[in-house]
């Protein structure tokens, strides 16, 4: 079972310190942020890895950061081998929201990686089914950014009642 440091250690070995960050306070649990550029990489090598073996993704999350103008992933993962866990995040610009899809990495991440990107409006590079689960097609904005402003009516029903 490995922490949160010693696969932070491991990542860096492979690829550079200049990709990732160790993030957490003192509740919760660490995370390490990973650059978007080498977030498929990473996910790959951390699930193929036999140091590593994190073979399932539990979960991943959209957030918004409207201070940094930022949108971003959270990723919790879990070795059903070696009965560790990570979480490792990343993070994008709102003008260029694009993050690497992991569905080819984690099949979990098909649906979760839709979810994400029709409430937050991120956009997954090269989702094989990159289309809104929740909302219908034509609806507009993305309802859990925190700028979203609710449309009053969609097809002529209101939406506010």
């Amino acid at each position: 079972m490995k922490s949160t440091e010693e696969i932070l250690e491991i990542l860096v070995q492979q690829f550079g310190e200049e990709h990732f960050t160790l993030g957490g306070g003192d509740i919760g649990e660490q995370w390490i942020t990973i650059s978007s550029a080498l977030l498929a990489d990473a996910a790959k090598f951390l699930r193929d890895d036999e140091r590593t073996q994190l073979d399932f993704l539990m979960c991943l999350s959209g957030v918004h950061y409207p201070k940094e103008e930022e949108l971003g992933v959270t990723y919790h993962t879990h070795s059903t081998v070696l009965r560790h866990k990570l979480t490792f995040k990343v993070r994008v610009p709102e003008s260029k929201p694009n993050i690497p899809s992991l569905e080819s990495v984690w099949k979990t991440a098909d649906w979760h990686e839709r979810e994400a990107y029709d409430m937050f409006g991120m956009t997954f590079d090269n989702h094989p089914n990159h289309t809104r689960i929740l909302c219908p097609e034509d609806w507009e904005g993305h309802p859990l950014r925190k700028d979203y402003v609710q449309q009053d009516f969609y097809q002529g029903i209101t939406t506010r009642e």
